[in-house]
């Protein structure tokens, strides 16, 4: 079964805003096994909506839009779609009141105009909105399907997954579709692909997916069968044969997320963790404080851009600084040392770097980064040539910085 994806809205033609409705959705049935081959975003355009709404219609068999269900005239995706399937809008009594409940319990006004929202194509679906005026439509048609959903991710995530999702799991059949995400830190897309590039090759079911994202990879391998035993037992030998593969590049499963998996271990060892942060400027320590429950293991953060900084709250001697640099496995190394030895932690990491655009030199570019990590385990210092605008390489150090980290705990790297 394939399905297509329709944004609307004018503003994001223009950039206003970024279309991630389309890539939640896409991971979303891919996750169910639908095959989804278009993605189009059209303007607040009647006729333009309506000539690309059914050009889906005749390619796919399940065509989603969202964006375009508010009350203003240039909310025209009810309009579109129901001008396109012949199917003429009626006003839903029902629909308004609940759309006059909502708007009452949050004490706005109730202008005429959100009536629009009442009206409903012809044998339509109403999907409920609890956060919002806009209920999204389902309309069926023989073996086709059109889901119009709202545009706010908040209202729109929601409503797929406790509306959409079950409709079109009813329309693939029987069974379940079970997926197991690989969460994969410090190997390229490029190598990862080379990797497990025959099992790739071979899949049928499961199938297996690989999504890159800023200084990580996901690998999503999706077994359909009759139960989700049956299901997990075709996972499990990919997932294994992957493993051999990669090993420890492989943080975390599912919704694991490195500061959350660094976080366990450091409460497993008891150890109290405590940084010192140049170039990313306390972005590693916003990163694992973000984790709930971290003040059980985050002891403390220095950040010492300068190099008296460097100096005078981690013990970085000067003379080290002016032989080798600020930016340096030397300077790293202290810094972690120092931040370990300052705060009473048994955990140190340190990042220094150039992040750019200015700054670099022929000797050290931009995107030169040094990551210390200093615990019981040992010490590690690495170089980092990282390219990229200055947020790109800020964040890449950090989600380094807590891989490394991770590594040294399990014992996966010795010391240098």
């Amino acid at each position: 079964m394939n399905a297509e994806i329709i944004a609307v809205g004018t503003e994001l033609l223009l950039g206003q805003i970024v279309n991630t409705n389309a890539q939640f959705l896409a991971q979303e049935l891919a996750s169910l096994g639908m095959g989804v081959y278009y993605h189009t975003v059209v303007g607040d355009n009647l006729q333009r909506l309506v000539q690309a709404f059914q050009q889906a219609w005749e390619r796919s068999q399940v065509v989603i839009l969202t964006g375009g269900l508010g009350p203003t005239t240039d909310d025209i995706t009810r309009d579109g779609v129901a001008l396109a399937l012949h199917r003429p809008l009626g006003f839903h009594e029902d629909v308004w009141q609940e759309i006059v409940g909502q708007m009452w319990r949050t004490n706005r006004p109730i202008p005429e105009n959100n009536r629009r929202q009442a009206m409903v194509p012809q044998g339509a679906t109403v999907l409920p909105n609890p956060r919002g005026t806009a209920p999204g439509l389902a309309i069926a048609e023989g073996d086709h399907l059109a889901v119009l959903l709202p545009g706010p991710p908040r209202e729109m995530q929601p409503m797929f997954v406790d509306y959409v999702r079950p409709l079109l799991l009813e329309r693939i059949g029987h069974g379940v579709i079970l997926s197991r995400s690989l969460r994969v830190i410090g190997i390229g897309e490029s190598a990862l692909e080379e990797q497990i590039a025959d099992l790739i090759a071979a899949q049928s079911n499961p199938t297996i997916a690989m999504y890159a994202s800023l200084g990580e990879l996901q690998i999503r391998i999706t077994a359909k069968a009759e139960d989700e035993a049956v299901a997990q037992g075709l996972i499990a030998p990919i997932e294994a044969a992957i493993r051999q593969r990669i090993g420890s590049a492989i943080y975390g499963v599912d919704a694991d997320t490195l500061p959350g998996v660094l976080g366990q271990l450091l409460k497993e060892r008891g150890y109290q963790i405590a940084l010192a942060e140049s170039c990313t400027g306390g972005l590693l320590g916003s990163m694992i404080t973000d984790v709930p429950g971290s003040s059980e293991y985050f002891g403390a953060g220095y950040i010492t851009y300068s190099n008296h900084a460097k100096h005078s709250m981690l013990g970085v001697p000067l003379e080290l600084i002016a032989k080798h640099g600020a930016v340096s496995a030397a300077c790293a190394e202290a810094m972690a040392a120092g931040a370990r030895r300052a705060s009473g932690a048994d955990v140190g990491i340190a990042i220094t770097g150039i992040a750019g655009p200015d700054g670099g030199t022929a000797e050290k570019p931009v995107g030169t980064v040094y990551i210390a990590v200093v615990a019981p385990e040992g010490a590690l210092v690495e170089k980092l040539a990282l390219r990229g605008e200055r947020a790109a390489i800020r964040a890449r150090s950090a989600k380094t910085a807590m891989n490394l980290a991770r590594l040294l705990l399990l014992g996966e790297k010795g010391s240098f």
